[in-house]
């Protein structure tokens, strides 16, 4: 619960919205990274959303 609750607030806040359980350290990785690379907060949020579509994807091509 630590770990979540040291992830930036946006990313708390989809943490609670998303449909799959994610880790912290997963959503800390996708956001750091977003966050190196565009500095944006919502460009961090559509790489989680992203994310998560995909994974979604390939549960439903596997399922």
């Amino acid at each position: 619960m630590a770990a979540h609750d040291r992830l930036p607030a946006p990313a708390r806040a989809w943490v609670a919205q998303a449909v799959l359980p994610w880790s912290a350290a997963s959503v800390a990785r996708i956001w750091a990274r977003a966050m190196a690379e565009t500095g944006c907060e919502r460009a961090a949020l559509a790489r989680l959303v992203a994310a998560e579509a995909r994974t979604l994807a390939r549960e439903t091509r596997c399922g």
